[in-house]
């Protein structure tokens, strides 16, 4: 808690910096077939994922990236735009859909936009931030959205040693 500045180069957001209705989009990111063959192989071999000539008798055409996949880009991307925010840990994920598949040479922005913030009924220096996050095609068409359920420090927790982690906000 010792860092002023964050990742991205900006000071720390904390609780009561976040507002309802705040949303943010990442730069584009394309997806190539090699990293999706790649992350597949170490992660989900399934054949779709990982042979570019047996996934042309998909349903798909081609391989296509895993769900989990997806995810771990839509991890890096929401770095790139929400990386300032003072995050304890994640607590739930809900309403996850997979509504497309993602392709090769699909190119990929993150929204991201705070649905709620709930100070912390433990009185530790943290509260609760639910935020909705779509991964879509740059035409809009979304391929994955879900809610995230995270805990935020306050400002009081910067200076304070009691930052331990847990669930319970």
């Amino acid at each position: 808690m010792t860092d002023t500045l964050s990742p991205l180069g900006t000071p720390w957001r904390t609780f009561e910096d976040l507002v309802v209705g705040e949303t943010k989009i990442s730069p584009p990111r394309t997806v190539t077939e090699a990293e999706i063959v790649e992350f597949a192989r170490a992660y989900d071999p399934q054949w779709f994922h990982t042979d570019p000539e047996a996934a042309r008798q998909s349903v798909f055409g081609q391989v296509v990236a895993s769900g989990i996949h997806v995810l771990a880009i839509w991890r890096q991307m929401d770095h790139a735009i929400n990386g300032d925010i003072d995050f304890v840990c994640g607590v739930g994920w809900d309403r996850l859909r997979l509504k497309r598949a993602v392709r090769a040479g699909d190119t990929l922005r993150v929204s991201s936009e705070i649905l709620s913030l709930e100070p912390s009924r433990s009185g530790k220096p943290r509260g609760t931030a639910v935020t909705r996050y779509v991964v879509a095609l740059e035409d809009g068409t979304e391929c994955v959205t879900f809610e995230s359920t995270n805990l935020v420090y306050t400002r009081d927790a910067r200076d304070r040693s009691d930052t331990s982690a847990s669930a319970e906000a």
